[in-house]
């Protein structure tokens, strides 16, 4: 099953990425984003879409600009995440085809997002919207909207965001760290599918 979780690595390195997206490759995570305020991160989503693009989502996180944009899709990536709702990014990810998730706190982010193309909102810092702010905003929202909770939602509280409305996850350093052997993004890795599956079920 797919599992709509999107790994963030921030702080990776080339040299150790490929090792690490597969630990959560094969722990049922199938989409990863390397934040562009990490180590050389265009040469990491090179890697990683060389190494496992026939098996992931992969893209880049903290996407500011369409320049931006333009880079990452320069060296396969194909999925985009901000912090926050930009028309122009939004735009620009889905004129090169590749998949977008602005960041979003307030039905007006959402509604400008939407009306720009964005496949799916990413509510950050989630832990300032709450489980209830976003309960709120999803019944104003087109049914089908995905809503994945950033910043503040983790294994620890998966089923009350779930039940909120969440349709999926980003999640940083619950995942990775660096300094992080494979084999630790892979035990951390397990324990967050194994949480949120029983969450989804």
């Amino acid at each position: 099953m797919s599992r709509a979780i999107i790994a963030i690595l921030r702080g990776v390195t080339p040299a150790e990425v490929t090792a690490i997206a597969g630990a959560i490759l094969d722990a049922g995570i199938d989409r990863i984003e390397v934040p562009l305020n990490s180590p050389e991160p265009l040469d990491s989503i090179a890697r990683l879409s060389e190494a496992h693009g026939d098996r992931a989502l992969i893209g880049a996180g903290t996407v500011l600009t369409p320049e931006d944009v333009a880079a990452v899709a320069s060296v396969g990536g194909k999925l985009i995440v901000s912090p926050d709702c930009n028309p122009d990014v939004i735009r620009a990810s889905k004129s090169a085809g590749l998949t977008s998730f602005p960041g979003v706190m307030t039905p007006t982010d959402c509604f400008t997002a939407l009306r720009h193309g964005a496949d799916g909102l990413k509510f950050f810092p989630a832990e300032l919207v709450g489980p209830s702010g976003l309960k709120a905003i999803r019944a104003v929202l087109p049914k089908g909207t995905e809503t994945f909770a950033v910043g503040g939602a983790g294994p620890e509280n998966f089923a009350e965001w779930v039940a909120a409305g969440a349709t999926g996850f980003g999640i940083g350093s619950a995942i990775y760290k660096p300094g992080d052997t494979p084999d630790a993004v892979a035990a951390k890795a397990a324990t967050i599918v194994a949480t949120y599956d029983k969450a989804r079920s």
